[in-house]
Formats: structure tokens, sequence, C-alpha cells
């Protein structure tokens, strides 16, 4: 059994989530940054003429070199996720990926360089540098953020669906983001219960005693009813008297990255975006010169590529080279999504389930690569380029499938709030819907996308995208 503290344990270290995610980029750019440094410094070392001078950084050292940091966060910005950052298995397959990687874009520079040349024995040393320093700044972080989850220990008030549904995510976590102690609730018959395994302790007439001998640090409010004024009174003390408080919804966002939408009220919509619309502003108009210009640069790999795709696609099957169908996007309007053929003939691509089954068998060979490295989906850079879709924003769909969609998962017509993209926030959380159930999971995450929009998020959520591709995710 868990000892009971008698008082609250004094927190260490107090950080939100997004703090989080920026102390541990400001980490690894670090990392990165050192290793830059002793690869310079071991480089010039072998210079007998120059040393480590302005006249070696400027005549030796190609521009190129001083980018690699950036180029190293963009690697592993796939791991960014603060559950996967928390997690060491996650953290060293991630890294273990970054790695194999960085060595094949490492042979590209070992074989494009003269031998015996300076550039790439500088790059060795950087990335087995990287990769060292990296491990040991991220061991640390799991160290420190998994001591101070420990010294968080949280009741949740409200012991019903809302509580639950909370509390089920809570032990899902791995590691745990605090310890959960157990349920406050007013309802006399529940006294005593386990709900997913942790306790209803009592009513809101022995909330401080309980806070008191478990020594809580937090109360989330998971309230799913009218509160008694009982327990409104005493919440209303507690925050006087400096207790951490936050509500069940901000919770669950900030644990899963999702809406819950299966707990929310049905003028959830309209309280949420009527002071932030989603649509307009200034993130509106830099969000449309962002696509543009990642639409003009990507339109020169596409030409590039093109030649090459189509030859193939047409040897492995017969049928059209580009395949379109009408999808909905921003406001329910309709537009023709372009995308290279992947399936045997244009029936099977019209004939399209939810989505393309695993191992599906109407998917020709070359079309499982072009779907591993989402290759099919470079045509949609005409559709961003016409307006019709971002680069960043909820998947589109068809209108039957939509139709389908309204009627069994709630608020699905608000993702049509923002124009569809060929990446989002549920595409790098989430492999493809299957079901309408794993469909429900990834409006939640396009509706916290909606609701957190930011440039910066769309940033992340490219360069997840970026290794998401260099590491064959697709489907």
């Amino acid at each position: 059994m868990e000892e009971k503290p008698t008082s609250r344990p004094i927190e260490k270290f107090r950080f939100e989530r997004r703090e989080q995610t920026l102390l541990l980029i400001l980490g690894d750019f670090s990392a990165a940054l050192l290793a830059v440094g002793i690869a310079l410094l071991v480089w010039a070392k072998g210079d007998t003429w120059l040393g480590l001078s302005l006249e070696f950084l400027r005549t030796r050292i190609p521009a190129w070199f001083y980018i690699l940091p950036l180029l190293w966060m963009i690697l592993i910005a796939d791991s960014y996720d603060i559950r996967k950052a928390s997690n060491l298995k996650a953290t060293m397959k991630s890294l273990g990926i970054t790695l194999l990687v960085s060595m094949a874009i490492y042979l590209v520079i070992y074989f494009a360089s003269e031998p015996e040349s300076l550039p790439r024995f500088g790059v060795a040393i950087f990335l087995v540098l990287a990769v060292v320093f990296t491990l040991i700044w991220r061991l640390l972080y799991i160290r420190l953020f998994t001591t101070a989850s420990k010294q968080k220990r949280a009741l949740i008030i409200g012991a019903g669906r809302a509580g639950k549904a909370l509390a089920q995510v809570v032990s899902e976590q791995d590691p745990p983001p605090f310890t959960l102690i157990g349920f406050i609730d007013d309802d006399p018959d529940k006294r005593g219960e386990l709900v997913e395994g942790y306790p209803i302790l009592g009513d809101h007439l022995h909330i401080h005693d309980i806070i008191t001998e478990m020594g809580i640090t937090d109360l989330i409010l998971a309230i799913s009813h009218d509160m008694s004024p009982g327990m409104f009174q005493a919440i209303l003390t507690l925050q006087e008297e400096g207790m951490n408080m936050a509500t069940m919804q901000d919770t669950y966002e900030s644990l899963t990255n999702r809406v819950p939408i299966s707990l929310l009220e049905p003028d959830w919509v309209i309280r949420s975006f009527i002071d932030r619309k989603p649509t307009s502003g200034l993130y509106r108009l830099s969000k449309r010169l962002m696509d543009l210009a990642i639409s003009l640069v990507g339109m020169v790999g596409l030409i590039v590529l093109f030649p090459f795709l189509a030859l193939i696609i047409s040897i492995d099957s017969k049928g059209p080279i580009i395949f379109k169908q009408i999808r909905l996007g921003r406001g329910g309007r309709p537009y023709n999504i372009l995308k290279f053929r992947t399936m045997k003939d244009n029936l099977d691509m019209e004939k399209e389930a939810l989505v393309t089954a695993t191992n599906d068998p109407r998917v020709t060979r070359f079309g499982r690569f072009l779907r591993k490295t989402h290759l099919d989906e470079l045509p949609q850079l005409v559709n961003v380029l016409r307006g019709e879709m971002s680069f960043v924003g909820p998947r589109s769909e068809r209108e039957e499938l939509v139709l389908i969609f309204q009627r069994e998962v709630p608020f699905y017509r608000a993702r049509m709030l923002v124009k569809p993209g060929i990446t989002g926030w549920a595409q790098v959380h989430q492999n493809y819907a299957e079901t309408v159930e794993e469909t429900a999971i990834k409006l939640e995450y396009d509706l916290f996308y909606i609701e957190n929009a930011s440039m910066i998020m769309d940033l992340s959520i490219i360069l997840r995208t970026f290794t998401s591709v260099l590491g064959f995710k697709g489907r």
C-alpha cells in the first residue's frame, strides 16, 4: 500500500507541457551546438597551418556545416511529443531511426565528397557526438520529469462519466503524468467504490482532510452535472488557498493532444470559436503565404519526379496516372482532389472505403511504395496552389462518408471550419482510421488542431511529417 504523506510535498519542478516541449527543444539544440563546436575543434586540430582561427572557419568550413544543428532538429522533430519524450523506449526508438536516417545522409555526403576531404570527416564527428549528447540530455530529461510527475498528487472532483474517462487516460500514460490518488464525489452511494482502479475517498465535507492527509497538490474538476453549493464553496476556498486546479477538458487535451468530443456540451463549437475564429486574421494570411511558398518549392520536385513516377505507374498497372475524386473542403464546398493512382484501376479508387485496409489487395506493388512514402499525395500541391487545400489541416473526405460520420460522430462537421490539408495534427498522431470509432479519435485530434492552430503548430506538423516520410510510416 502506498505510504500517505502527512502534508503536501514540495514541488521542485512545475512546468506546463508547452514549457516542457520548449525545454526539450532547447536541450536538443544545445546538444547539437555542442556537437558542432567539438567537431570544429577536432577538425581544426588536424589543420597544422591554421588551427582553430577565424581564417580556418571562413576558408576551410563549408557554409552548410553551420546549419547542421538545425538539420538535426528537423530529423528528431517527431520526438517532440511529450508522451514519447518522457518514455525511454520511445525515445530510444526515435533516436535510433534518426541515427539511421543521418547515416544514410552521411553516406551521400561521403561519396559526393573527395577522398580525405574535411567535410565528410567533420560530419561524421558531428553525427556521433549529436547522438551521444542528445541521448544524455534525453535521459536527464526523463529523470527530471519522471521525478516531477511523482511529486504531483492529484484528486479528480467528480466520479461520473467525465472523471472516469480522465482516469482511464491517466492510467494509459507511460510514464504517468502525475500520481492519481482517487476521486471526490458527493454521491453517498459511490463512497468506497473503485473507478478505473482508483477509490472514491469522500465528499466535499472531507476534502480538506483528504488533501492534508494524502499530500494532494492538484485538483482536477470533472463534474458533469450540477455542482452542489457545498462543493462549489469548498472548491472556491481551496482556490483562494492556492491549490493548483485544472478542468477535466484541459487536462484531457494536455495529456492526449485531443478534444474529448463524447464529453462536450452540444454548444461547444460555438463557445470555443466565437472569440477566436480559426479562419480569419493574421494567422490565415500567414498560413496562405506559407502554403504558396511550400507548394512552389514542392512543384519543382513534382515536375522532376513526375516522368519517372508516371512511367513506373503505367508499367505496374493500366489506368490513368493521376486519380481525381470529389472531396468536401472548407464550408463543405466540393473540389477535385489530385493523387497519383495507387490502386489497380480507377474503379478500385472510386470504391475505396473509409480508408485502405492493411495489405489491401487493390493496391499495386508500386502503389504500396507511393503510400509508404506519401509520394502519392504530391499532386495535391496543385490543390494547395488553387486555394482548395492547405498544406496543414484535417484530411478531406468524400461527401457520402461525411454524411455517415455526421450521424455517427459528434461535432464532425466542425472540421470543415478550416481548409483540408495534405498533412495535419491527426495524421502525425494516428494511423489511417478504418472504423467509425477510429474516425472519432481522429476527429478529436482535428478539433484540437482547429482550437489551437498557430504558425508554430503548423511548422511543427510539417517537420514531423518530414520525419514520417523518411521513416516510411504511410500506408
